[in-house]
């Protein structure tokens, strides 16, 4: 336990008003629960909306863990509104997470540390895409899979179009493959164990990833030959890329050109579906230490909180 002769205040923001509440809610109650485990850690779990600077003060605690998950809660809004109320908070900083949110940006970043990327294209309403089906559409800045359609045919590809077009404000078509979906959670700047998505349903959208209960997680999955590296590697370059700080999940499409980057999640679910939890498990951080460690690295960046540097917590 970090060395500590009072007691920290932890907030725990859950919710958000982006697509992904509920998701969040799950998420913050399983972070409030572990740090619970705590006896030197009071939390605070609150429910949230669009928090302005003066209620992120006014919640009187010392770092703030925001399980949101969407454009506001994980896409920069908040980060900012907290480094301006001058609250530490567990995860990346303003500008790692416009990037991380904004699928486009974050792509062209990846790639120029050389990170295979799937050819794309930003989608201008009434303007016809430069790339033919197989494609997927999928909104820029949202994530959970939200609005994301499989085009298989011209067909398909015009009606996803109609559709989202009306409901998001920018959205982007890259080339579809068939592969292995695969995560590498990031830890501290470092890799852990990939997982493997293996969905009962083609398809691993928001009702595979929270609501069924048939949808496989394959840690340290068997792959060709040096594919695991690569999943290892190229997940330290994207989130070093976008400047990541304490966590982050990158998820790749594996086929017989190898790994392809999808996209970096700069605040990755919790929930007891979620992945990056599986992966540290593996290596020996449970639940409640994921969530101390992610609080002591918050912590660690302040000198608000006592005079003495805290003990940093690791998975074994």
């Amino acid at each position: 336990m970090p060395e500590s002769s009072r007691t920290i205040r932890v907030a725990v923001l859950k919710g958000g008003p982006d697509a992904e509440h509920e998701v969040s809610l799950r998420s913050g109650a399983e972070v409030a629960k572990a740090l619970r485990t705590f006896g030197d850690l009071e939390v605070l779990e609150q429910v949230v909306d669009r928090p302005s600077v003066e209620d992120l003060r006014a919640l009187g605690v010392d770092v703030v863990f925001p399980a949101l998950h969407g454009p506001f809660g994980e896409g920069g809004p908040l980060q900012d509104r907290l480094e301006e109320a001058g609250i530490p908070y567990v995860g990346c900083g303003p500008d790692a997470s416009r990037l991380g949110m904004d699928k486009l940006a974050c792509k062209r970043r990846v790639a120029s540390r050389g990170v295979p990327v799937l050819e794309d294209d930003h989608l201008i309403e009434g303007v016809p895409s430069r790339l033919e089906p197989p494609v997927v559409v999928k909104p820029i800045d949202d994530g959970s899979s939200v609005g994301v359609r499989l085009c298989r045919t011209a067909a398909e590809f015009a009606a996803a179009r109609r559709d989202l077009h009306p409901r998001f404000k920018r959205l982007m078509a890259e080339r579809m493959v068939r592969g292995r979906e695969i995560t590498v959670g990031i830890l501290d700047g470092h890799a852990l164990p990939l997982v493997e998505i293996v969905p009962a349903v083609e398809f691993y959208d928001y009702e595979a990833k929270y609501l069924r209960d048939d949808t496989r997680y394959v840690v340290e999955p068997a792959l060709p030959a040096g594919i695991t590296d690569a999943c290892r590697r190229h997940a330290v370059a994207a989130f070093e890329a976008v400047g990541g700080r304490d966590l982050a999940r990158i998820d790749f499409l594996v086929d017989a050109d190898g790994p392809w980057f999808l996209e970096v999640n700069t605040m990755p679910g919790m929930t007891d579906h979620s992945l990056l939890p599986k992966a540290a498990a593996r290596v020996g951080c449970s639940m409640p230490a994921l969530g101390r460690l992610l609080v002591d690295r918050a912590l660690a960046r302040s000198t608000s909180v006592g005079a003495a540097p805290r003990r940093v917590l690791r998975p074994v």
